[in-house]
Formats: structure tokens, sequence, C-alpha cells
């Protein structure tokens, strides 16, 4: 059962039909537009109706009745070059060329720090590094750090773990 609010199936086809129309009116248009374009056009070069030979990058199979249209279809390509090349000269720069640059220096210094470094050399033993040096320094600290707090620390979990078990069982 459709709701009141839900277009019948007829409307439906109604509204697909009247889509359909308007693109085929759209598509006549740019045809048209098309055709009156080429009709501006200077004549265009013979076509020849002759096969393709090898020595135009062709196989030479082709039926006699394919025509050649490269030389066509060239100029139509240059045509439309030129003109979005012409089109991209009448807009003016949306940002300023002091910005843009600015903008470019910020990324790369931003891309440069995001990409990672090089990677740590791994040192000969006898030589000295870095990581060498703090790793020496803080031994005797560790190993202070470690006499003092790790017994309490142990005593404690093991207290706590046998209470657990204990408890488990009592």
């Amino acid at each position: 059962m459709r709701q009141a609010s839900e277009p019948s199936v007829e409307e439906i086809l109604e509204s697909i039909k009247k889509v359909i129309a308007r693109d085929n009116r759209a598509d006549a248009a740019r045809e048209r537009s098309r055709r009156d374009a080429a009709a501006d056009m200077p004549a265009a070069p013979r076509v020849s109706a002759r096969p393709a030979t090898r020595s135009e990058g062709r196989p030479a199979s082709f039926p006699a009745d394919v025509l050649d249209l490269s030389e066509v279809a060239a100029q139509i390509l240059n045509e439309d070059r030129a003109a979005a090349v012409e089109a991209n000269e009448e807009e003016a720069p949306l940002l300023a060329d002091e910005t843009t640059a600015s903008m470019r220096d910020s990324l790369t210094a931003l891309a440069m720090l995001s990409a990672p470094g090089a990677s740590p050399q791994i040192v000969r033993s006898g030589e000295t590094s870095l990581e060498g040096m703090v790793r020496e320094m803080l031994r005797p600290a560790l190993a202070e750090w470690l006499d003092k707090n790790l017994p309490p620390m142990v005593e404690k979990l093991v207290a706590a773990e046998i209470a657990r078990i204990v408890g488990k069982k009592g």
C-alpha cells in the first residue's frame, strides 16, 4: 500500500519522461551549437577515402571505404586547446603570486618535517654514539632506583597474589 505522501507509479513515470525530454532538448541544443560552430570554421582539409598504410602508423588491412579523419581531428583538438588557453588567460588568478609562494614554502617545510629523517646509524663497538652515552649515564641511576624500589614492589605484588589465591580457595 502506498502512503499519502508517496507519488504514484504514473507520477514517477511522468517525471522520468520530463527529465528525458529535458535532456534530449539540451543534447539537441548542444548539437545545434556544434554545427553552427563547424559552419563558421574555415574549410576543413580534404578528407581522403583511401585506405591507411603502414607508413602512416595504421594497418594496411583497413577497407577502402574507411575515411582517414586524423587531420581533421588534430585540427579540432588544436582549436579546442587554443580556446582553453585563451579562456585561462582571461581569468585573473585567485591568489597573488606572493601568497602562492608563501603557501608553497610553508607546505614544503611541513612536508620536510613530516618526512622520516635519516635512519639511525648502527655504531660499531668502540665508537661513541649519543644513544650509547645516554645509556651509560642512565645505567647507574637505574640500578640505584631498582635496588631501592624493586624489593618492596615485588613483596607487595606477591602478597596481593597470595591473598587472591587464598581468597578463591577459602
